[in-house]
């Protein structure tokens, strides 16, 4: 009697195990790798500009945002599972080496630099580099910066890159947001602003800017943009990279993009090809 007692009460704490881990973290292992395994995944986004990353009353909004969330899901995550973190250009590699992030969508062009301190993914969009500048002003090549006021972010590739390679006269002013820089070239204290062209096309698309600036039409660099992940993720890498071929081929990213580069007119590239492997 004793021994049937034994037994019943052994059987029933197999039986409540095998519920407890049914009942239990058994959904949240399923989620893919990334996340902080608690079933939620943080995503470095901009939340500055427009058509690519941007806070709005109603949330983010924009191209990487679309491919974040894309990308997420694909990972196992619902929309409800993410939580969006600001990526300033210049922290950028310094959320991904202390874990606050899991991944980085925002406009994070690969570089052999940046490769040395992260991994990438894609890439998932071509860009090039270009001006911002009043729609009176005659700047019709990179040379005319000479001498200049130029503005770009602190961290960005954009602003040495014409320092280095196409005017070396022009008076370089890095600020934290390309919105400072906006700002400044409105009211005349910088003469031109320099990024990425499809950076640039949403801002030139604003209803406050509409007018006031154009592009200049310069194909300064190639900027190919990749999720930035932690160095030597092979895993994460793999599995983003196989989302942005898929988002690529459903047609959600030609969704995306016309969606948000449309209103600008601006001339995109089709996607790329992945070139982000191990």
């Amino acid at each position: 009697m004793k021994l049937r007692k034994a037994s019943a009460a052994a059987s029933a704490a197999i039986v409540l195990a095998l519920t407890a881990t049914a009942c239990g973290g058994g959904d949240k292992d399923e989620k893919g790798s990334g996340g902080d395994g608690n079933g939620k995944v943080t995503i470095g986004i901009k939340i500055d500009q427009p058509g690519l990353g941007q806070e709005t009353p109603d949330g983010y909004a924009g191209f990487d945002v679309d491919v974040a969330k894309y990308v997420a899901k694909e990972l196992g995550y619902d929309e409800g599972d993410i939580e969006f973190k600001e990526a300033p250009s210049a922290e950028r590699e310094n959320l991904l080496r202390r874990g606050d992030v899991d991944f980085i969508v925002a406009t994070y062009s690969i570089t052999p630099e940046r490769k040395e301190k992260v991994s990438f993914a894609g890439p998932y969009f071509l860009a090039h580099q270009d001006l911002l500048i009043r729609a009176d002003d005659n700047i019709t090549k990179g040379e005319d910066l000479n001498g200049k006021k130029l503005c770009s972010v602190t961290g960005s590739t954009s602003a040495q890159n014409v320092k280095n390679k196409i005017a070396p006269k022009a008076q370089l002013q890095e600020y934290g947001g390309y919105s400072e820089c906006l700002t400044g070239l409105e009211s005349g204290a910088v003469d031109a602003l320099t990024t990425d062209d499809s950076i640039l096309a949403g801002y030139a698309a604003q209803e406050q800017y509409k007018g006031k600036f154009k592009l200049a039409g310069l194909n300064l660099s190639n900027e190919n943009y990749g999720i930035g992940i932690k160095k030597g993720d092979t895993e994460l890498q793999g599995k983003i990279n196989a989302a942005l071929e898929k988002m690529e081929k459903d047609g959600a990213w030609e969704k995306s993009v016309k969606e948000h580069f449309g209103p600008a007119k601006y001339k995109y590239e089709p996607a790329p090809a992945i070139t982000e492997k191990s």
